[in-house]
């Protein structure tokens, strides 16, 4: 069960403890059931009404209820940029590799590998981007973000997220969001793979529709977040509490499970969306509108209009431009592009670019279509088409220039080293005596 809308105020008790939640205050001497307070800060106490966030819970334990953090193996989880030379060329990778079990089991925190970023989450500026690959549950055993938030996007295999403010069932094609400092234990059925979009400093937001008007892109009416689910468990041999802090892991031991939340109310929660409910805009006249159109949620920077990092889709939808070269151009950008694949193909290189791998285009790297693409657009009858049906690829774009790492670039083993080939056939067609 959801509660729907976008950064709404909600309120949410599990239906065994009617009344659990306060009336009329906060923090009563005394709260009902017996329960603690304690408020989950997602902005500082003095930020603006509309940018304020925060929840209160109301649990069987106060969080605070742990033996001290110790240091835990991050594996191949980094922030540290600086492990290899920079590589502006334009990248791309095959699928990520999932292990099998029970050879090697990897749940979703030691599958975590960061793949590129910038920034640092000691000063509260910047981003990152993870793969995650495992093939079992957490069991007993929970991650917090202490740095920032999560956009997860599976790819393969559906993910049953417990929350301290519920559940979330998040399966292919669908996102979700899980906020700075909020538990979540991740539950999978098979083999799985997605991709993560950390930011540190800001949080996703609806990007702004200017004259679009007051409808479209991604509606906040389909934004769904948890309702109030507890468990009053004893964990006798020890439940793990997990901190991502300063871009490294400790783990702290306590004796009972922290999803003990009865009830809970407030604007900062974890969500998740289908995609397939984007309402696109498109040109219907002449020219390729900029892939802005596609943005879903933002994360915004103190300058007016350029993002830390915009979450962007391309949805299956209708081409009908006139005159026009519809798949995207050629391109130079001054923000970092990292694209990947949740299922189908990708309009402009339908050959190489495949689900579950990624590519990533460096800043004012050039890129656009392979050569294939190109002859074909430029010959093309140009009807009213379906574009992209059956497929959902997407984009973590950033305003910062992104380091990869050397489990990227190597330990990986799964750059594509050919890539660029797939531009080499391109040939002159100018013709001086032929306008």
């Amino acid at each position: 069960q959801y509660m729907s809308g976008f950064g709404n105020e909600h309120v949410s008790e599990d239906p065994r403890c009617p009344g659990a939640l306060p009336e009329g205050q906060n923090n009563p001497q005394v709260c009902p059931y017996g329960l603690y307070a304690e408020q989950l800060s997602g902005s500082a106490f003095t930020c603006p009404r509309p940018t304020n966030k925060r929840s209160w819970l109301y649990r069987i334990l106060p969080s605070v209820c742990h033996k001290p953090f110790k240091p835990l193996e991050e594996g191949h989880l980094t922030h540290d940029w600086d492990e290899i030379e920079p590589d502006p060329n334009q990248l791309r990778w095959k699928p990520f590799e999932i292990p099998k079990a029970p050879q090697n089991k990897m749940d979703f925190v030691s599958g975590l590998h960061t793949l590129c970023g910038a920034g640092e989450p000691r000063g509260r500026n910047g981003i990152a981007v993870h793969i995650f690959v495992c093939n079992t549950s957490m069991i007993d055993r929970c991650l917090y973000n202490s740095d920032g938030d999560f956009l997860i996007v599976p790819q393969q295999g559906k993910l049953l997220i417990t929350t301290e403010f519920g559940k979330m069932l998040v399966e292919p094609n669908e996102i979700c969001v899980i906020q700075q400092g909020m538990r979540f234990s991740v539950e999978v059925f098979g083999e799985t793979r997605g991709y993560i979009l950390e930011v540190y400093g800001a949080h996703f937001e609806l990007p702004d529709l200017g004259p679009i008007g007051a409808n479209g892109l991604a509606n906040p009416r389909d934004f769904l977040v948890p309702v109030a689910w507890y468990e009053d468990r004893q964990v006798p041999g020890g439940y793990t509490v997990i901190s991502k802090y300063q871009g490294k892991l400790f783990a702290a031991q306590q004796d009972y499970s922290p999803f003990n939340v009865v009830a809970w109310h407030g604007n900062y929660t974890p969500y998740k969306y289908h995609l397939e409910k984007f309402m696109v805009i498109n040109a219907v006249a002449f020219d390729h509108a900029d892939p802005s159109i596609f943005t879903v949620l933002t994360a915004k920077t103190t300058r007016a209009g350029v993002a830390l990092a915009d979450f962007v889709i391309f949805p299956p939808r209708w081409g009908v431009a006139n005159n026009t070269f519809r798949p995207p151009y050629y391109h130079r950008n001054c923000m970092s592009e990292f694209m990947g694949l949740i299922k189908g193909h990708y309009e402009a290189k339908e050959e190489g670019f495949q689900p579950g791998g990624g590519s990533l285009h460096s800043m004012m790297t050039p890129h656009g279509p392979d050569a294939d693409c190109f002859e074909k657009a430029s010959k093309a009858k140009l009807e009213p088409e379906r574009v992209a049906d059956g497929t959902m690829a997407f984009m973590f774009e950033s305003s910062l220039s992104l380091a990869v790492t050397k489990w990227g670039l190597q330990t990986s083993n799964r750059l594509d080293k050919n890539y660029y080939k797939c531009w080499e056939p391109l040939r002159s067609h100018f013709n001086p005596k032929c306008k």
